[in-house]
């Protein structure tokens, strides 16, 4: 991606939108540090994960935070042999 200065970008800006809307995206950068990315405004826009996108697909037991608790505990009891105890 085409990397531009601020002050070529305020000097060129039409023929730099005219570049990023034929699909040429480029970045302007002050001082050698990137500030914004022009793209086409057809551009897809970034895929973002959504909280609960798993809802009705996933199932947790009710006992989740108990599930286990007596063998983890032997585990860390050091009672534990790799294999279950009665």
């Amino acid at each position: 991606m085409k990397t531009v200065s601020l002050r070529e970008a305020e000097a060129d800006l039409s023929r730099l939108v005219e570049e990023a809307a034929r699909g040429e995206a480029f970045v302007i950068a002050q001082d050698g540090r990137p500030l914004v990315r022009v793209v086409p405004a057809e551009a897809e826009a970034p895929r973002t994960q959504r909280l609960g996108g798993l809802i009705g697909q996933i199932s947790v037991p009710d006992d989740f935070d108990t599930m286990f608790q007596d063998e983890i505990v032997r585990m860390f009891e050091g009672a534990y042999k790799g294999k279950a105890e009665p």
